[in-house]
């Protein structure tokens, strides 16, 4: 999988124009001009410790190492702890290492890669978490944050700007990023990351959760490199030639191997078979393995007259506030009749749920609060399991570090009723799903799987539908079991088993069971 030619110029024998590629070259260059030229730097790394998620998945973090010693990362796995068997343990794992390159853009790549961690820890592997935006010292990090700064300041704007939303927003989300145009900038900038590989042993297994760390490791070399791509809308953004392309949907399978739409001007060659594969939802071992029992306890509670209990998921970027304030408020009456429990997460976001509570004042005097204090979210979600598991009133989240931000939702999510979120990466989830209107128009298609899966909503654009559907779900609550029985469904079918094979298909290439 090395690189044979500059994978700006050309993807996959689709040549790119002379304008397109030189406009990339002048991208990386006004990246180098401003954040300065680190390529001759050979950073070392070293593992440590994560917060949450190291004791939870047995993960190791990649960081900048104190000394000049190289990171020799398979004798690192070999003494890190071994991994509990359970039953998906592979033969012959033991302990081997797995990256999951990421980044972090809001929190759904971060939550792939943890759900990527999460099955190779339960397959017998070590995962190390390579996050390419953490190295603050890096050309390629600074370039990243960048690029985040201004897609989360893009994100909040949509929201607040209807016209902004409708005449840029909108189709850069669904149609800029589509092109295959867009895909040579992107392999260019990515170049930029390729310093921070040079400990990392070559032939290591790698899974990219973002397209620029599977891109940057495709530069770097990387020989095992899998390119997990979210979302269930085909854009070539998301291309990293070189790399195995995995997919969730049988839809977005199809849509990639034609390359669709990714040119108006011509039909383009089409992926080659041993670069592209349909895995599944990309879910956590804990969430998958629970399934029976987690859909079991919530027909238990929601037709045995308990209160209905929905998380909501507050994204990073803090937008859709008035909409979330408006679902609170609505929720409101049903609280306080012992009628529906409510939990809000706003992440590592503090902010938001301040905001939050100066529209709904009811919302801080009723809510109890648990702010970075992972071990009490822990303690809420063991006393919540269950039928029996009695949690009323309204409880809020909210933690400093992202890990345990992003974590502390798997947990929530097992023993909730209902998730009210956007169609981002929770569309793949297994747990009912109450769908609001999306941010970026690539998100469109994430509820469109959803609700033909059955396991959630279709997606609501306006704010009242989204409440009259609260109204249904506390009044109708078969709804809610319905979808649990999809879940089932579809769990027996394999639909949630994406990150088992993303990780076979790291380990093994081309010869894991997961081929086709």
């Amino acid at each position: 999988m090395t690189a044979q030619h500059d994978r700006a110029q050309s993807a996959f024998g689709n040549v790119q124009d002379d304008a397109t590629y030189k406009k990339a070259l002048r991208s990386k260059q006004k990246f180098l001009r401003k954040f300065g030229d680190d390529t001759a730097v050979h950073y070392h790394l070293a593992s440590a410790d994560v917060p949450v998620i190291s004791d939870a998945l047995g993960v190791r973090n990649l960081v900048i190492a104190d000394g000049d010693s190289p990171l020799d990362i398979k004798a690192d796995a070999a003494a890190a702890p071994r991994p509990q068997a359970t039953d998906r343990t592979v033969p012959g794992a033991d302990g081997k290492p797995v990256i999951v390159g990421n980044i972090r853009m809001g929190f759904g790549h971060y939550r792939i890669s943890m759900a990527m961690a999460s099955a190779a820890h339960a397959m017998g592997y070590t995962p190390y978490w390579l996050d390419l935006a953490s190295f603050k010292q890096s050309t390629g990090s600074k370039v990243i944050a960048y690029q985040n700064d201004l897609y989360s300041m893009g994100s909040r704007l949509s929201q607040k700007v209807g016209l902004f939303n409708k005449l840029y927003w909108e189709p850069l989300n669904s149609e800029g990023f589509r092109k295959l145009s867009y895909n040579s900038g992107d392999q260019k900038n990515a170049e930029l990351c390729v310093p921070l590989f040079a400990d990392i042993d070559k032939d290591t297994p790698y899974v990219g959760t973002h397209v620029w760390p599977a891109q940057a490791a495709i530069h770097a070399g990387m020989t095992h490199v899998v390119n997990a791509i979210p979302d269930n809308w085909p854009m070539a953004l998301h291309l990293a030639e070189g790399a195995i392309h995995t997919v969730q949907t049988p839809s977005a399978y199809l849509g990639y191997h034609q390359l669709r739409g990714m040119d108006p001007k011509r039909q383009l060659n089409p992926m080659p078979e041993e670069a592209l594969f349909y895995t599944g939802h990309y879910v956590d071992h804990e969430l998958v393995q629970g399934i029976p029992a987690d859909c079991k306890a919530r027909r238990e509670r929601v037709l045995g007259g308990g209160p209905v209990r929905y998380l909501l998921s507050v994204g990073g970027a803090g937008a859709q506030q008035e909409l979330f304030v408006a679902i609170v408020s609505h929720l409101m009456p049903y609280i306080k009749r012992g009628e529906a429990t409510l939990f809000v997460n706003v992440g590592d976001h503090e902010d938001v749920w301040k905001g939050m509570v100066k529209e709904v004042a009811a919302l801080g005097q009723m809510a109890q609060c648990h702010f970075n204090d992972f071990a009490s979210v822990a303690e809420l979600a063991s006393e919540a399991a269950g039928p029996d598991g009695n949690v009323t009133g309204i409880h809020a989240f909210c933690d400093k570090d992202i890990f345990s931000a992003v974590y502390s939702s798997n947990l929530l999510m097992r023993v909730s009723d209902v998730l009210v979120t956007k169609p981002s990466e929770f569309s793949f989830y297994p747990v009912p799903k109450l769908m609001i209107h999306r941010i970026g128009g690539h998100e469109a298609w994430g509820a469109i799987r959803s609700a033909e899966v059955g396991d959630g909503t279709y997606e609501m654009d306006d704010t009242s539908e989204v409440l009259a559907m609260i109204d249904s779900f506390q009044t109708d609550r078969k709804l809610i079991a319905f979808m649990c029985d999809r879940i089932e469904e579809a769990n027996r079918m394999g639909v949630y088993d994406g990150a088992y094979k993303v990780i076979d298909l790291a380990v093994n290439g081309l010869d894991a069971k997961s081929a086709r």
